[in-house]
């Protein structure tokens, strides 16, 4: 394949496009928003070569020239949208800023559904993914006696929580999606049945847990709630 390497090669160490000719017709930029577009409205499945190059109005085979691989363009979609994130000046409260990194991360991975799917170190080196991990360990500078390697652990932890609570919610929502009847009306239907369970006396444990918290779950709390637990463990106040 044109501009296929044969050997390991990292992307972002590769100029922008291989081979000889006439002037680039795109960036790199211009690639991966054509497959961030794609990718936003027709799920990851969607994106390919072949439809990024229709996109762009290109033939597949030169946008080899500019992207040798798939997995190559799945980095540089992931670096895209890793340009959303917001970078500010650290507050000073590692807490409050990793919680607020972390709920900006939930809101990215929503704007991108397809992004939990890409969540890997493999692509965690790009230029933005490395702005965004700086800003990260800017934000636990505070945390003078805690060594980098912990602290990169403790990014790593919360990331995978964030990661797992949107999956949840993304299964969820398309669930509801492909329901032939409305949430409310299976909601209603289920906590009915559960209700009946759980008053039959098999469930007592149960029985108890409904009638000390018999409301519904508030989901945004349920996601701080974890967010805090994990940032327990490394916070030297409450070790």
């Amino acid at each position: 394949m044109a501009g296929r390497a044969a050997v390991p090669e990292v992307i972002w160490a590769r100029p922008e496009r291989a081979g000889r000719g006439p002037r680039p017709a795109f960036t790199r930029a211009d690639i991966a928003a054509a497959a961030v577009r794609i990718a936003d409205e027709g799920g990851l499945d969607a994106v390919s070569m072949r439809h990024v190059a229709a996109e762009l109005g290109c033939g597949t085979m030169s946008l080899y020239n500019y992207v040798p691989r798939k997995e190559d363009l799945y980095e540089l979609m992931v670096d895209a949208v890793s340009a959303e994130h917001e970078v500010w000046e650290p507050s000073g409260d590692w807490r409050a800023d990793m919680m607020r990194v972390a709920r900006q991360t939930r809101e990215l991975m929503h704007r991108h559904p397809w992004l939990p799917r890409l969540m890997s170190p493999v692509y965690g080196f790009s230029p933005n993914a490395l702005r965004y991990l700086e800003h990260c360990l800017a934000c636990l500078d505070p945390l003078e006696d805690m060594k980098y390697g912990m602290k990169l652990q403790l990014l790593g932890l919360l990331n995978g929580v964030v990661t797992m609570y949107v999956v949840n919610e993304l299964a969820t929502a398309e669930r509801t999606r492909n329901l032939p009847w409305s949430a409310e009306q299976e909601n209603a239907v289920r906590i009915a049945y559960l209700g009946g369970q759980v008053a039959s006396g098999a469930y007592p444990r149960m029985a108890a847990a409904f009638t000390e918290d018999p409301g519904p779950i508030d989901l945004d709390a349920v996601f701080d709630m974890a967010l805090a637990r994990v940032l327990d463990g490394f916070d030297p106040e409450r070790r």
